[in-house]
């Protein structure tokens, strides 16, 4: 029950003193209904004994305790001093020890603090926490939820060509071109690429244009269960210490880019409590992230936005007096963790694909089943599995990632390998650490014995050791440093090392400075230094100088380049180079426009000169429509407007185009899996247009397109005004039929009513509180798609027509 206002609460505490005053003269008191104003919970008991003593009174107060209503509560008043029952306190959320004094005196509670209003009958009690046991209130964001993902059939060809010819004396040319080939709907996706070569005027001239067919698959997806399924060409999945395998075959496994909004790394909780309800504000590394509420007692926090690296946290409190107290928080968060009972896990059968990109179906002869498996155990630990089998061996593996609180992530794995007497073992050891200032990054891997995967079977070597360290730290305004070093030993092979070193500092907001060094310290002859100064001279335009100098020589390079805006237009870059043996220029023009991209430029290296040219884009066949666009590899939608030409669409409230002759709009790309925002504005709309809708959210899955309609139709409309025979305007709320159409229409002010369901000659049907009568006029569009005035009409009374 709410809690009563101030200005009724002396009268309902003197009635409710008057309706218990005989009890109280003839025995014990018993409480008046005990839930009444009573959110404590059966605080007033049916038969309570008095609490008054020997010279006291028994009164029942309106309690709020830390700055919450708590309602009404049987008290005992002796000489100004309150007492109440144990179970009255406990009820109250107070924590007493068991077998102490019944009832207790209140100002024997250590800490606690009361005003005691006589004439309002109320008490405000200011307890501290120690003293309560209150319910812990946890704080949360609500999730994005995405809508139901939804898919239309169609065709998409996406293709790039690409060519170049030698302008000297017998100048070779070449012409490639990529293909890709994809069907869609809600069975899923299959798709296939290709890419084609021809060469001519040049020793590879000899040669057949061929085509060599790289990818052809099916897939599809769950997004409610996380699963996708692909079937055909595939990688196997890999983790930190295996390799991905190129197949043939079926791949089953969980698939968290589905759902989108979905949370998958542990999210820090941050635990705290108020004495008063208090203004909760929480900030991250100096940013506030979140504000909010909270009542008295202990919270939890569940709102952090993703960090990486060491970071920290502050929450405020300011309570009703503001008084604020700061909660001081460390955090770590970190992308190789899951969240604790999320799973994630992979299974693929099929043959190894060998020679990809030069032979289109040459697949090995035995298969492979490859299966992984990671899993959140905790909050700081998240532990994996691997196992991979083909004819003549065996490989499996275990692995963990650990939280070392906020000294970094820890991870490790141990693999063995069996088959044809060869067996061996792999270990895998990695730290990283970082937060605004600095980073540290360590691996390493070393394999005992004859270890193989099933991509060493195919030719892939294996390294016997390998390990890198990389450190940085960001001085701020001196710029920043990085310090890495890197080490691999493949069988057959010298081992290698190298290090590097570089710097790089921002100047102003425009321009930039970075110095690169790097040695081979296997050859320590071996060795290169790069200078670069860039400029950004506005938005799109850029230019740069590179000294580069190594032990071939000296080279100094200069670049300007304006790049093509994103909704289309005109773009360029040019070079020159000079040193280290050569010099030479290169320059290109090229233009995005809504049915593809386009370049052609030309490029000279010491007197030979070559031009070449490049034109991408997409056709799309939806709808029973051919539509020409960019190139598109992620999610789109087709928007119709039921024929309905020349309608401005928007994405997330960004103009992005009108529609085509045919009432289409194909919009490209949208983010696979999620909200994709799309809507009209009825404003650009001529008048005579009825629209279902402004807004929809298109959720289309990957690779696929979501048909989005807005439901416009043309109508004739008109406002028409309606007189009686008198030439008076129709009674307010008169009700319209047109043509013996379902469905009225209602007059309002001065008889005017708005009719958009009309036709060239219509017959109007109005009941008024008189009676009947009717009215009939011809309709003509008008040519600029406005809304006619007609009238006005006399509409006759039927029994006189």
């Amino acid at each position: 029950m709410a809690r009563p206002s101030k200005a009724f609460r002396w009268p309902r505490a003197l009635a409710e003193a008057l309706l218990l005053a005989p009890a109280l003269l003839a025995g014990p008191v018993h409480a008046a209904d005990a839930s009444a104003g009573n959110a404590a919970g059966a605080v007033l008991g049916a038969a309570e004994p008095s609490l008054a003593g020997a010279k006291g009174q028994d009164v029942y107060l309106d309690v709020t305790l830390n700055g919450a209503a708590r309602g009404l509560v049987h008290f005992g008043d002796r000489a100004g001093q309150l007492w109440a029952s144990a179970a009255s306190l406990r009820a109250l959320g107070f924590v007493l020890p068991a077998g102490g004094a019944d009832p207790v005196a209140l100002h024997d509670l250590a800490g606690l603090q009361q005003q005691y209003d006589r004439a309002l009958q109320r008490v405000t009690l200011t307890a501290p926490l120690t003293l309560l046991k209150l319910p812990e209130t946890t704080l949360t964001v609500p999730g994005i939820e995405a809508q139901p993902v939804s898919a239309a059939p169609g065709l998409l060809l996406n293709y790039d060509l690409y060519g170049t010819r030698s302008t000297g004396t017998g100048g070779a040319g070449a012409l490639n071109a990529f293909t890709e080939l994809r069907a869609f709907g809600r069975w899923g996706v299959v798709s296939s690429t290709q890419l084609a070569r021809s060469n001519h005027g040049s020793v590879d001239a000899q040669q057949q244009p061929r085509t060599v067919r790289l990818d052809t698959g099916w897939s599809q997806s769950w997004p409610e269960r996380l699963l996708t399924v692909r079937v055909g060409d595939t990688l196997t999945q890999a983790l930190p210490w295996t390799r991905a395998t190129r197949i043939g075959g079926i791949q089953i496994g969980s698939n968290f880019a589905l759902q989108p909004y979905l949370s998958t790394t542990p999210v820090p909780s941050l635990l705290g409590s108020a004495t008063l309800p208090s203004q909760l504000d929480l900030y991250v590394n100096g940013m506030r992230q979140y504000n909010g509420q909270v009542p008295a007692g202990p919270f939890q926090l569940n709102t952090l936005p993703s960090i990486s690296g060491a970071g920290n946290a502050q929450v405020v409190l300011t309570d009703a007096f503001g008084r604020s107290t700061t909660l001081n928080f460390s955090l770590y968060g970190t992308q190789q963790l899951l969240k604790p009972g999320l799973t994630s896990w992979s299974v693929e059968l099929g043959r190894v694909r060998q020679n990809y990109g030069l032979v289109s179906n040459d697949y090995g002869h035995d298969p492979m089943l490859s299966g992984s498996w990671r899993r959140g155990w905790s909050d700081t630990l998240t532990v994996a599995a691997h196992a991979e089998a083909t004819r003549g061996l065996a490989n499996v593996g275990a692995g963990a990632a650990g939280l070392l609180g906020n000294a970094g992530v820890l991870n490790g794995a141990l693999a063995a390998s069996s088959g044809t007497d060869r067996h061996g073992t792999q270990l895998n050891l990695g730290y990283n650490w970082n937060n605004e200032r600095f980073n540290v990054g360590l691996t390493g891997t070393r394999t005992q014995g004859q270890y193989r995967d099933v991509a060493a079977l195919s030719g892939a070597l294996l390294a016997r050791a390998s390990g890198s360290a990389t450190v940085g730290y960001n001085a701020g305004e001196v710029g920043s440093f990085s310090l890495s070093y890197l080490y691999q030993n493949y069988p057959g092979q010298a081992a290698s090392r190298y290090v590097s070193a570089g710097w790089f500092k921002s100047l102003g907001r425009q321009a930039t400075l970075s110095l690169t060094a790097n040695r081979d310290l296997t050859d320590r002859k071996l060795y290169s230094v790069f200078l670069n100064v860039s400029w950004a001279l506005d938005g799109r335009t850029s230019a740069s100088t590179d000294l580069q100098r190594d032990n071939a020589g000296t080279q100094l390079t200069a670049s300007a380049s304006r790049s093509t805006p994103s909704d289309g237009g005109w773009g360029w870059n040019t070079q020159l180079r000079q040193g280290g043996g050569q010099h030479g220029a290169q320059g290109e023009v090229n233009y995005q426009g809504p049915y593809g991209r386009y370049a052609a430029g030309a490029n000279v290296v010491n007197g030979a000169s070559t031009v070449y040219g490049d034109a991408n884009g997409a056709l799309v066949f939806m709808g029973g429509h051919l539509f020409a666009a960019r190139q598109i590899y992620d999610a789109f939608a087709l928007v119709s407007t039921d024929g309905v030409p020349g309608v401005p669409v928007r994405l997330e409230n960004r103009p992005i185009g009108t529609t085509d002759a045919s009432g289409h709009l194909l919009v490209t790309p949208l983010n696979a899996y999620q909200n994709n925002k799309l809507g009209i504005n009825p404003m650009d709309l001529p008048a005579d247009l009825r629209i279902d809708r402004v807004d929809a959210i298109a959720t289309p899955p990957d690779r696929a397109g979501a048909l989005v309609e807005f439901g416009i139709t043309p109508v004739r409309a008109a406002l028409v005004t309606l007189v009686d025979a008198a030439g008076q305007p129709l009674p307010l709320g008169s009700r319209v039929t047109v043509n013996g159409q379902a469905g009225n229409a209602v007059v309002g002010y001065d008889g005017e009513v708005y009719l958009d369901t009309l036709a060239a000659t219509n017959q109007l049907t109005v009941q008024t509180p008189e009676g009947h009568c009717t009215a009939r006029f011809e309709h003509h569009k008008q040519s600029d798609g406005g809304i006619p005035r007609i009238g006005p009409l006399t509409c006759k009374p039927e029994a006189t027509r």
